[in-house]
């Protein structure tokens, strides 16, 4: 009796996915971009909503996991000559998402989604988001005054993490590098100072 072997493959039974929860450890900066140079924003205006509810755009994560460009977690922790090889992994087959399928991955306190209410002077009392005031030196020692909210903490993020087979990387790696990366640069801006983070579920 002749056999026909298929040469095809669901791969969709083999891939991995994840509820993942990250839990602050210290507080995380904002930074959001207006779109073009000629806008400015008030400092409030610099967070990431869905509606009143503050988010992060799972973009970050992406970033996070595989940028060459910025202090992605394979450039700050991997080989020199290997960290490239492992954020094109990354990019290439991982998916991140919310949890309602959006990607826009909401704050969570307690359990809870964090709102914004309406910011008076320094502080949004319904978040706890606050005015960080800074002064960087740009070329030649011109100031350049720095108005950004931070969130304090307990914060966390819990978002689906979708790893797709492949054979070069695997989800250990990618733990690994959420764990390490969590502590050494973290999410947000002025990563490394602020926005540092720990694992709290995988599963």
């Amino acid at each position: 009796m002749n056999k026909t072997v298929s040469r095809t493959s669901d791969t969709r039974l083999d891939t991995v996915s994840r509820i993942v929860e990250l839990e602050g450890i210290t507080p995380i900066m904002f930074d959001r971009y207006p779109g073009d140079n000629g806008t400015k924003l008030e400092w409030h205006q610099k967070v990431y909503l869905k509606g009143s509810t503050l988010v992060l755009p799972a973009a970050n994560i992406v970033s996070f996991l595989s940028s060459h460009n910025t202090n992605s977690a394979p450039k700050r922790l991997r080989d020199v000559r290997k960290y490239k090889a492992i954020a094109n992994s990354c990019l290439s087959f991982t998916m991140t998402y919310a949890e309602d399928g959006s990607m826009d991955i909401p704050f969570i306190r307690n359990g809870v989604q964090v709102e914004m209410g309406v910011p008076k002077d320094d502080r949004d009392e319904v978040s706890g988001l606050w005015l960080h005031r800074s002064v960087a030196r740009l070329e030649k020692g011109i100031p350049n005054p720095k108005e950004r909210p931070v969130l304090p903490l307990p914060w966390g993020l819990r978002f689906k993490l979708d790893i797709f087979p492949n054979k070069e990387i695997k989800e250990q790696e990618i733990r690994n590098l959420f764990e390490e990366g969590g502590i050494a640069i973290g999410l947000g801006t002025y990563r490394g100072v602020f926005g540092k983070f720990r694992i709290v579920r995988w599963d």
